[in-house]
């Protein structure tokens, strides 16, 4: 295939370089042809033969002095950095993901290389940081799963002992159900936060009032408030209206609301607040539950962190990362203050509707 394209090079030059010629040399016939009409004087036609093998030959050899001229400039500045960017593009082909091109491969200011490999350091760098989060993710959801398979085969073996009372085997089939639960959320939730990531899904804005949503999503929990013995505080500003995807925001509150209810002991309090800042809307839900470090503060919002490991039965870190995703997708705010032992605030920041807007209804 290179030999064909060798020999396909050539005959365009070869071509190319005859028909530089002719056309040179008809043209310096021409332009003697006048000049002897004009200055009276005849040429013969051994002299006209003369000239124009002169004429051809000094074509031809200009033609291949440019042309070796320009093929020492192409091996210089087109062909050695093209071999390294073909070099670097096969070994990233091959999952190498750490291979990147010096600058110096381009040796003009000018010549467009300089930004093609810029751009193609800049692809490199983020696929490495795509596939670094790849492994650590199919890492994680790995550990994940199998967390709750241990535990749901662990029961099952149990449940087949002949001498297991009734008490025990209900007990056991209840955490077994209670696995299969925790898994069937953590499934959901990995699908869910691999849609947000590639973008899958966009916001479908619309206007709306938040304290109702805000009061509807909280309703949901009202089960595990009561049985927990959990004081609920509301103080939700009225006719606070957002303009915004409110199938996405139910994600986050649903997250926020069960992982207030969830970390605060029997007997706590779990505040929603929903105010006006200007021209945002600040909703911040507050807790009396364990609180978190400083240090996991930091980590949060990253896919399967847990910070306090005696709490990982009862969440598999995916809840938070749903939750900062989509405020960014609708473009929020997110923020947390927590102190250890004294529960948690999480305040979320979302631009409302206009004014204007408002009073026209729409």
């Amino acid at each position: 295939m290179k030999k064909a394209k060798r020999h396909a090079a050539w005959s365009y030059f070869i071509a190319f370089f005859l028909l530089t010629a002719f056309v040179i040399t008809s043209s310096m016939m021409l332009f003697l042809n006048y000049f002897a009409k004009s200055a009276g004087v005849e040429y013969t036609r051994s002299n006209l033969f003369t000239a124009a093998l002169v004429t051809f030959g000094n074509a031809v050899f200009l033609a291949l002095l440019c042309t070796g001229i320009d093929a020492i400039r192409r091996k210089l500045m087109v062909d050695r950095p093209v071999r390294a960017i073909v070099e670097a593009a096969r070994r990233i082909t091959g999952g190498d993901f750490t291979a990147r091109i010096s600058p110096k491969a381009a040796t003009g200011a000018s010549d467009g290389f300089e930004e093609i490999i810029d751009c193609f350091n800049t692809m490199a760098d983020e696929l490495a940081g795509v596939e670094t989060l790849r492994t650590d993710f199919i890492a994680n959801v790995s550990h994940e799963l199998k967390t709750p398979l241990a535990a749901m085969q662990n029961y099952a073996t149990l449940l087949q002992s002949p001498e297991l009372t009734d008490d025990k085997r209900t007990e056991y089939a209840r955490a077994i159900t209670e696995q299969s639960r925790r898994l069937a959320d953590l499934i959901t939730n990995i699908l869910k936060l691999n849609r947000l990531e590639n973008q899958q899904i966009y916001p479908a804005a619309k206007r709306y009032n938040l304290g109702e949503q805000l009061a509807e999503c909280l309703l949901n929990f009202e089960s595990t408030w009561e049985k927990k013995d959990i004081d609920i505080e509301t103080d939700l500003e009225e006719e606070v209206f957002v303009r915004s995807d409110d199938e996405l925001l139910s994600l986050v509150w649903s997250n926020l609301f069960s992982n207030a209810l969830k970390f605060t002991q029997t007997g706590g309090t779990v505040s929603v607040t929903l105010k006006t800042e200007g021209d945002m809307a600040v909703v911040r839900v507050e807790d009396t539950g364990c609180g978190i470090s400083k240090e996991t503060g930091k980590h949060i919002f990253e896919k399967f962190y847990q910070g306090d490991t005696s709490h990982a039965a009862q969440g598999n870190g995916l809840g938070l990362a749903l939750v900062k995703r989509v405020v960014d997708i609708v473009g929020g705010e997110i923020s947390v203050e927590s102190e250890v032992g004294r529960g948690s605030a999480f305040t979320v920041k979302l631009r409302r509707a206009a004014d204007g807007e408002i009073q026209k209804g729409t």
